[in-house]
């Protein structure tokens, strides 16, 4: 090809000169019908992240294909959209085709994915890019969620091209994202902030904090916001994915692949206490006992939300993956159904379901056909109060990525809002998990063999409304968040 994608195929490829400033402009042989942005955490998946790397830019121009550890997104992303929009103006045609079919590539874990959906969010581009997800992390609950597997993809070029093509012929997925406030005390002395910021997840550092001379401040309180796309979870859960990401940035040379990954967790889940949790876990320190959470239910009224006292972890989930490829809500019965107001667990519907687990062998319920954990309830909106009480700490955790979170220990209070903000645009293999509130292809089937739940997922039925919210369009963030309505 005269643009110099000789040998590359020309359905991906995007010419340097939309790609390098500065580039002399040359005339485009081939339209690309796909054209493609690939970035890729070199650190993920031993040395396959590396590996990965390697392979894309031997099969596309070396200028599309960005180590995440050398190249900020959202400096690419912004640099290449301001090119476009140049090119655009003067009547150029290439760039006009590459920016209406763009589709982006990361390859990664979940916390990876996330902080590219974060940035592309937080560009607020002409026509968002849908994201492709290559599952290099250890539970790839993203990848998974939307078909594109659970286990790390071979680095050969034949592994490549395929999945370039299976990218060519992917549907795009709406879906909600949410977004997380938090609010808690300045400590009284020095000027450290109350959480290490190397320790906060990619998704907490993309909104960034809010300034010094942001209104939304309050006098004496540090702000935090960021957002999730596939969950939020609290508890021993946490705890334990804590613990594995301590012991990795300890020894990075023992997690090599994704099988000696998965092997150290499942110890470090023994070890940390998971599997016998009512004699290593103190009660003091279940959810119920640790926060009062509150969910907003039609018509804009907040209610308190009842969590079993056996709970000792909780998720708020948008995606029906979760540990590994897991669905915490499963499908509840027609019964439920009438009784609960339940429904499956759509991705646009803006609603986002919380569930809670026991221990690890609750958990482990998941593997059985209809399992499921505990069914708290379907909200469009989740608060969470901590004050002063037996613990510290606790672990939090947002799409993967964990951290140690204190917890007062005067009167004062830490709060964390959830509620949704706009949607993302996925792209779908044809094995999709995920299932969509408006496609008609995608049934509500139920199972009778769904009655099996404990008497704690039984909650009062006047705790839960009898029609849903409605789509994620009607609860987008409002631009002003009364910062002083989670006091």
């Amino acid at each position: 090809m005269g643009d110099g994608s000789k040998g590359i195929s020309g359905d991906f490829y995007i010419p340097d000169y939309l790609l390098v400033p500065g580039s002399q402009t040359t005339k485009a042989a081939h339209v690309p019908s796909c054209p493609v942005i690939v970035f890729i955490n070199s650190k993920s998946g031993g040395q396959l992240g590396g590996q990965l790397l390697v392979t894309y830019r031997s099969v596309l121009n070396k200028n599309q294909v960005f180590d995440l550890g050398e190249s900020s997104p959202d400096k690419v992303l912004h640099q290449l959209y301001v090119t476009l929009e140049v090119l655009k103006n003067n009547g150029d045609e290439l760039a006009i085709e590459v920016q209406k079919k763009l589709r982006i590539i990361v390859a990664g874990g979940d916390g990876t994915a996330s902080w590219l959906l974060g940035v592309i969010s937080d560009l607020e581009l002409p026509k968002p890019p849908p994201v492709a997800t290559v599952p290099l992390g250890t539970g790839n609950n993203l990848p998974f969620s939307f078909g594109w597997g659970k286990k790390n993809p071979g680095t050969d070029k034949h592994s490549v091209q395929l999945f370039l093509n299976q990218v060519k012929a992917a549907k795009e997925m709406k879906i909600d994202s949410w977004h997380l406030i938090m609010r808690m005390k300045s400590p009284k002395e020095g000027l450290c902030d109350p959480i290490a910021p190397l320790e906060l997840p990619h998704s907490l550092h993309a909104f960034h904090r809010v300034s010094r001379s942001d209104e939304l401040n309050m006098v004496g309180y540090d702000t935090f916001r960021g957002g999730f796309w596939n969950y939020f979870s609290m508890g021993m859960d946490a705890q334990v994915s804590y613990a594995f990401h301590s012991e990795r940035k300890l020894h990075p040379e023992k997690f090599r692949n994704q099988l000696s990954n998965q092997s150290t967790y499942l110890k470090l889940g023994c070890t940390q206490g998971w599997f016998c949790a009512s004699l290593f876990h103190p009660s003091s320190r279940n959810i119920a006992q640790l926060a009062k959470i509150k969910i907003m239910r039609r018509h804009g009224n907040w209610e308190n939300l009842i969590i079993p006292q056996s709970i000792r972890s909780i998720v708020c989930l948008n995606l029906p993956s979760f540990s590994g490829g897991l669905n915490p809500w499963g499908r509840p019965n027609p019964k439920k159904t009438c009784q609960r107001d339940l429904t499956p667990p759509y991705v646009d519907d803006g609603l986002i379901e919380i569930v809670g687990f026991r221990n690890a062998w609750h958990g482990l319920v998941l593997l059985t056909p209809n399992g499921h954990g505990t069914r708290l309830a379907q909200t469009s909106r989740v608060r969470f109060k901590f004050r002063k009480g037996a613990a510290d700490h606790t672990f939090m955790r947002i799409d993967g990525e964990p951290w140690k979170q204190p917890l007062p220990m005067d009167d004062d209070t830490v709060t964390i809002e959830i509620s949704p903000s706009r949607q993302v645009t996925m792209l779908a293999a044809p094995s999709c998990q995920s299932r969509s509130v408006y496609d008609p292809s995608s049934p509500v089937r139920y199972s009778n063999d769904d009655d099996n739940s404990s008497s704690e997922d039984e909650l009062p039925d006047d705790l839960e409304e009898k029609r849903k919210f409605g789509a994620a369009e009607s609860f987008k963030l409002p631009d002003v968040v009364e910062i002083s309505h989670l006091s």
